[in-house]
């Protein structure tokens, strides 16, 4: 099957002939190994020979092995594959197996980044963070790798289309179909390039089941996991809410600290992400809770029905926004607002030092009054305030607000 490229590739080749060890990191199935893969074949273009490309896959469990035996076997183990001079470059997939990959790479950094440049790989946050020390800051330089955002899911799809200036009502509706599409399977490559919906299903059951039964029980050391999957699966019928923890607490039947550890692990393996509430005035702007949403759309969907509903709802559409937000920005800027009267924004982009950007997502817009975002305008003057739907029935009376599709937020 033909590799796909993805955006974060340019970056990545940008960083590939200064000395730093380069660091990928992102869930299972989300295309990492093709991403070396596709820097590898660069190398080669570029005129790097064949024998200074290493590829390890740490699954393998002999060089698994070779790789805890620690540096100097590693290095004897090369130049016994190697000939001629110039710098190797050793890609290490799926690192976080080693026993002590910080203490490997430092060892490697310090003293042979004049020889080697190392490129390493790791499914699972969780996992990578507690075995990366403070040892190794200055001497790694990280990239998170997420599944497609809706520019590189139409790359795969083999679509073309210049979002950046689209004036044709025909081209917005075959847009919406695609997008639809995009929200129902979500955007793990594979998912994407499969045509067959059966496929896609048994593909992303397997992607959770693995997940559940193998990431969280080695990784998490979980030792209930039918509780992890039970607040699993009552976190995709609350997707865009507020995550309260002592009803969840109480709904699962576990501690309160356990629903927090819960939520940690799933965070870090790229399963959800909580988004934090925006305020100037802590009286008025509550709340300190924050609302949880899923990573991937296909995964969201599929928890929440057992199977791929080809039916959009307002969950759907309101996770698929801060997808799009996600993939796109830093997360620490994605925020919502809630009041201490229930008036609430779905996003808030807060950028330091520019005005705040609030956005209501409605899967059809009749041009009703948005009470919300008007009294956000009216607070916040500097404000921009829009409103993100597939259906554009009818404009905004109050000029204010601008109307977008999906596709036209950026």
């Amino acid at each position: 099957m033909e590799m796909k490229e993805r955006k974060v590739l340019k970056s990545l080749q940008k960083f590939m002939l200064l000395k730093e060890i380069l660091v990928i990191r992102g869930a299972r199935q989300v295309g990492k190994t093709t991403l070396m893969k596709m820097l590898m074949k660069w190398l080669r273009e570029k005129g790097v020979p064949d024998d200074r490309i290493i590829y390890f896959d740490l699954e393998d469990i002999d060089l698994l092995g070779l790789c805890n035996e620690g540096v100097d076997e590693v290095i004897s183990y090369v130049k016994s594959r190697t000939s001629g001079t110039g710098k190797i470059f050793l890609f290490i997939d799926e690192i976080q197996y080693m026993d002590n990959p910080s203490s490997f790479l430092k060892l490697f950094y310090d003293h042979h980044s004049d020889e080697y440049k190392l490129i390493v790989s790791g499914s699972s946050s969780f996992e990578i963070r507690s075995k990366f020390k403070d040892s190794l800051v200055g001497r790694v330089i990280v990239f998170e790798l997420y599944g497609l955002d809706f520019d590189e899911f139409l790359h795969f799809k083999g679509e073309k289309y210049n979002l950046k200036n689209i004036k044709s009502k025909l081209v917005h509706e075959e847009l919406k179909r695609l997008f639809k599409e995009y929200l129902i399977y979500g955007g793990y490559p594979r998912v994407v390039l499969i045509e067959n919906i059966e496929q896609k299903e048994t593909y992303l059951k397997q992607v959770i089941n693995t997940y559940l039964k193998k990431d969280i029980r080695d990784i998490g050391n979980i030792k209930n996991v039918q509780k992890f999957n039970n607040l699993l699966h009552i976190l995709s019928d609350q997707a865009g809410s507020l995550v309260n923890i002592n009803e969840l607490a109480n709904t699962v039947g576990i501690a309160r600290e356990t629903v927090y550890d819960y939520l940690f692990i799933m965070e870090n393996t790229y399963i959800i992400k909580r988004i934090l509430p925006y305020h100037k005035n802590i009286r008025t702007e509550l709340t300190k809770m924050p609302k949880i949403y899923f990573e991937d759309t296909g995964i969201l969907n599929f928890l929440r029905y057992g199977t791929f509903i080809e039916k959009l709802d307002g969950v759907l559409l309101e996770n698929g926004v801060f997808s799009l937000f996600r993939k796109n920005l830093p997360v620490e800027i994605i925020k919502f607002w809630r009041t201490t009267e229930k008036q609430e924004i779905d996003f808030i982009i807060d950028m330091r030092n520019q005005p705040p950007i609030g956005y209501e997502v409605k899967l059809r817009y009749n041009g009703q009054p948005i009470r919300n975002l008007v009294y956000f305008k009216k607070k916040y003057p500097e404000s921009s305030v829009n409103i993100v739907t597939l259906e554009k029935a009818r404009h905004p009376k109050n000029r204010s607000i601008n109307l977008l599709y999906p596709w036209e937020i950026f």
